[in-house]
């Protein structure tokens, strides 16, 4: 009884949980996730690999040298009120909804927030292991993460909007980060180039086109990429209604072994031996 008081202080809960805004359907969605999530510690959870992601992978903290350097540029560009004009080739913000922007309004409603980068890095160190695939850049703050935590692995990362690629290249640069490959362009195009070269990657992150056809239809293009033991995080997954929809269809996929709902993210798993469960995890 007395968790709730505290779970629910919006003065953090605004950007860790709600960076695009308070929608009347995003937050029920949030406050059903609230009360059906568990397993904060890997407390309850059965199986043994899951377990162990959760209570190892999830709550290990990354070097704090790492955060530093890119919480400073994600500052920086917080603080800038220049506008830019962007080329949306996806859904979009729910927040914004024109294409001229500030980046500081980019940075704050679009950009993935602290907590979540932290867990996205400790994924790229636990399964980046070939290479990391990133769909929808922006101005490369959760790509920095992924980088910086496995700088033994490349990252590709694909951006729709020359603009916000432009920027994310300094960002890169500012970072000192040499092992991103960031390619400039739509999914629909840049995605084959990927598979024809033929890159396996052990992540795949799913960050652009918030719309249900989209996601499902980029979703079965990276599944010609990846292995068994290759993981595919979904952010937005409870963004919109299709959003929803898209994730519940992915859920069921003969090919899914097991998925983990974070609220914010989605994961997907498809290792062999191991019985279907959908987790949902408070993070």
């Amino acid at each position: 009884m007395n968790r709730f008081p505290k779970i629910l202080n919006f003065d953090n809960l605004t950007y860790e949980y709600f960076p695009r805004g308070m929608n009347f359907f995003y937050t029920i969605r949030f406050l059903r996730y609230l009360l059906i999530s568990r397993h904060i510690r890997g407390h309850g959870i059965h199986s043994p690999f899951v377990f162990d992601l959760v209570a190892r992978v999830f709550r290990n903290k990354i070097n704090p040298a790492i955060v530093l350097t890119i919480e400073n540029i994600r500052k920086n560009r917080n603080s800038d009120e220049q506008k830019i004009r962007v080329t949306d080739l996806g859904a979009g913000s729910v927040k914004m909804k024109n294409n001229l922007k500030k980046i500081s309004d980019i940075t704050k409603y679009s950009a993935v927030p602290p907590k979540y980068c932290s867990i996205l890095a400790n994924m790229a160190q636990e399964f980046g292991n070939n290479s990391i695939v990133e769909l929808g850049t922006s101005f490369g703050l959760s790509t920095m993460y992924m980088a910086a935590q496995r700088p033994d692995t490349v990252v590709y990362t694909i951006e729709g909007c020359p603009v916000l690629s432009k920027i994310a290249e300094e960002n890169f640069n500012i970072a000192g980060l040499e092992n991103i490959r960031l390619l400039t362009g739509s999914f629909d195009d840049k995605l084959p180039e990927l598979i024809n070269i033929g890159v396996n990657p052990g992540l795949v992150f799913i960050d652009g086109n918030h719309r249900k056809e989209p996601v499902l239809k980029y979703f079965a293009l990276i599944t010609e990429m990846i292995n068994r033991d290759s993981v595919v995080i979904i952010d937005d997954i409870h963004l919109s209604e299709e959003m929803e929809e898209a994730w519940s269809e992915i859920r069921n996929m003969k090919n899914v072994s097991f998925t983990i709902d974070i609220f914010r993210m989605g994961m997907v798993f498809f290792r062999r031996g191991m019985n279907h469960f959908d987790y949902i995890i408070k993070y």
